[in-house]
């Protein structure tokens, strides 16, 4: 699976999702979860403005010295017996990750969830190269055996999928259970656990690699994760060049933020950390472990005006309290990265050109900067952004610049802004239906919004009219 799944046009995509009650209610119902419990625990750290600003700054040093921070992570990596590789975009890493899959005759792995992996498109190219991949975080599982439907969310990916739907997905399992979440969880137990002990490779992300020991970080809130990097011989691990931090003591001013931001909790369930594969005295862990360290896009990021989101660690807090992923869904967007986050970072990871949609699906309400961890200011991006798609590119239609630039004029002068609300009002009139315009007015121009939007007509009697005349009536009295 590529950055961009799915070609269709954006607002065919968003015509879609917004046809989709369930995904909705499903949206709704995380939002208002996750932010409940974001708002309590926050309440709970009196320093958390102090830990935003705190974990803001780590990330900009690493950003600003990220050179020294790789070099020094590959090398304690390396001396920990871990194997190293550096991969410009993603077919170096995909081509990287199926030579080691050759190299030890592998026929078979087992996933832990990861962005990353998603990002490159791994999946794909390793069946199509021989290997059975088995996603192993559950709803990672559910969406595998949904004939590998797109995420939904970055870190509840199966989020738009109930239990009757993964009732019925499990019965092509053999699953012959009820829709009792706990009977789901046990078979998708009894399923994986064949699996995790015949893969030949384990496959994770990296949430943060630790440059002063070449230690890799994994969160999860399953225990797949340790499943997949015990158990096989061999161990692959991707990493986005930009997920470093310098030492353990930047881990726990990071770690006091991401869970909390991310789903509301003080601590995740699992948090796994590990040093080169097994040593001689260990009893688990990898034979083999080799980190695949990849830019795609990364660098020339860092060189560009859009560095500060490079700051990001993935925790979807943005995507919880944005107004527009509520109603677009994540398959509006058509991106693995969905939510203002992904609004900004899909255009800079893909082109301009190839999602300059993305930018103007936000209000701007601000709210994504306000709830963001470590405080990228993610609507000034998305604004800019817009103006280089429109002004500096020009990719968008100049129909809708004239249609701008007329609004603007019109905006602008209070003679043409009056004359225009008096002629409006009449002209919906004849486009309404009762108090709104008709659902498909026959303009072109106006069709794409009134298909859409539930609009009241203009009144022909306006506020400014009525205080004009009550001021009249108030001098006629005295």
């Amino acid at each position: 699976m590529a950055i961009i799944y799915d070609s269709k046009p954006f607002k065919e995509r968003v015509e879609g999702a917004l046809a989709d009650d369930f995904k909705h209610q499903a949206i709704e119902a995380a939002q208002d979860m996750f932010q409940g419990k974001r708002v309590n625990i926050v309440a709970g750290v009196p320093a958390w403005e102090e830990f935003r600003t705190q974990a803001a700054e780590i990330r900009d040093h690493v950003l600003s010295n990220l050179d020294y921070y790789l070099d020094q992570f590959a090398t304690n990596a390396e001396k920990a017996g871990a194997k190293v590789y550096f991969a410009k975009d993603d077919k170096e890493a995909v081509d990287q990750a199926i030579e080691i899959f050759r190299q030890v005759n592998a026929k078979s792995c087992v996933k832990s969830k990861s962005m990353m992996t998603e990002e490159i498109g791994l999946n794909h190219a390793l069946i199509d190269d021989g290997v059975t991949v088995y996603e192993t975080d559950l709803a990672e599982m559910i969406l595998q055996l949904n004939d590998w439907n797109p995420p939904s969310h970055i870190v509840v990916p199966a989020l738009h999928r109930d239990r009757y739907i993964i009732k019925d997905l499990f019965a092509d399992s053999g699953y012959e259970g009820s829709e009792d979440p706990m009977e789901l969880t046990h078979f998708a137990r009894r399923y994986m656990r064949d699996k995790f002990l015949a893969a030949d490779v384990g496959v994770t992300g990296c949430n943060y690699g630790i440059a002063e020991t070449g230690t890799t970080t994994l969160v999860t809130n399953e225990g797949n994760g340790r499943m997949v990097t015990a158990l096989p011989k061999t161990q692959v691990i991707f990493m986005g060049m930009e997920r470093i931090l310098p030492n353990f003591e930047c881990l726990d001013a990071i770690m006091e933020l991401f869970v909390r931001a991310s789903v509301g909790s003080k601590i995740t369930s699992y948090f796994s950390l590990s040093t080169g594969p097994k040593k001689a005295d260990e009893v688990d862990g990898p034979e083999e472990q080799h980190i695949i360290i990849i830019d795609n896009g990364r660098t020339d990021i860092l060189k560009g005006e859009f560095r500060e989101m490079l700051r990001c660690i993935r925790c979807g807090a943005c995507l919880n309290i944005c107004p527009v992923y509520r109603h677009i869904t994540g398959h509006g967007y058509g991106s693995i990265y969905p939510g203002p986050m992904g609004a900004v970072l899909t255009p800079l990871l893909v082109g301009f050109e190839n999602a300059k949609y993305l930018p103007f699906a936000s209000t701007l309400c601000g709210a994504c900067t306000d709830h963001c961890p470590v405080k990228i200011p993610l609507h000034e991006m998305l604004l800019r952004q817009r103006q280089v798609i429109v002004e500096e590119m020009k990719l968008m239609s100049p129909i809708e610049g004239g249609i701008f630039r007329g609004a603007g004029i019109g905006l602008g002068n209070s003679t043409i802004y009056d004359l225009g609300t008096k002629v409006a009002a009449p002209v919906m009139k004849v486009l309404g239906d009762g108090d709104r315009l008709k659902d498909n007015v026959q303009i072109p121009i106006l069709r794409d919004w009134t298909s859409s939007r539930d609009m009241d007509l203009l009144k022909s009697y306006k506020f400014r009219d009525w205080f004009k005349d009550h001021q009249k009536q108030k001098g006629g009295r005295k």
